[in-house]
Formats: C-alpha cells, sequence, structure tokens
C-alpha cells in the first residue's frame, strides 16, 4: 500500500520547469510595468495601454503555466466557465460604468 498510486482523473499538475518558466515570466511582466510607471518615459495614456496589455499577458500566463489550462478536452469545461465569468464581469463592470458616467452627466446638467 506505500506505493499506491492516487490518479487526479487526468489532472495535468506542471512540472519544476514549468512552474519556474511561468514565474520568470510573472515577474518580467510585473516588472517591466513597474519600471515604465516609476520612470515615465512615454505619454499617459501609451504608458496606460502598455501596463493594460501586459496585464492581460500575465493574465494568460497565469492560465497556462499556474492553472494548467489548455485547448485539451478535459480542460473544455473549465475554459467555458471561465469565458463565461468572464463576460459576467465584464457585463457588470461595464453597464456600472455605463450608470456611473450616465448620473454624474445628468446631475451636473443641473
Amino acid at each position: 500500500m506505500a506505493n499506491a498510486h492516487i490518479s487526479h482523473g487526468g489532472a495535468d499538475h506542471g512540472s519544476l520547469k514549468s512552474y519556474a518558466v511561468g514565474f520568470f515570466l510573472s515577474v518580467i511582466l510585473t516588472v517591466i510595468p513597474f519600471g515604465l510607471l516609476m520612470h515615465p518615459v512615454f505619454p499617459k495614456t501609451m504608458t496606460l495601454a502598455i501596463v493594460v496589455a501586459f496585464a492581460v499577458v500575465q493574465i494568460f500566463v497565469h492560465l497556462v503555466f499556474f492553472l494548467h489550462m489548455n485547448r485539451s478536452s478535459e480542460q473544455r469545461w473549465n475554459i467555458i466557465a471561465f469565458a463565461f465569468t468572464a463576460l459576467i464581469i465584464a457585463i457588470v463592470v461595464g453597464l456600472s460604468l455605463w450608470i456611473m458616467y450616465n448620473v454624474h452627466t445628468n446631475m451636473m446638467a443641473h
């Protein structure tokens, strides 16, 4: 019983190399925007766009290297659940910003 192997039903666990690559990419994707904010060399709108782009790339790095999401059939429901959650968050945040903008516009008119 000491040598029993427990299977996790197709769960893909990353290797040390995979985690190290993910960690290295995460550090780089954090340090560069931090440096751009601490020592501004671009206009504010370009800096904001760069920081947002790095944030989106970092989300995908975390999903692939730490959460082990890929396009395999075992991960299909996880990807669908993630996409649905992202859609709901986008709708809630987008509509909240729209409501706050309209309230601000209507309150300032009077």
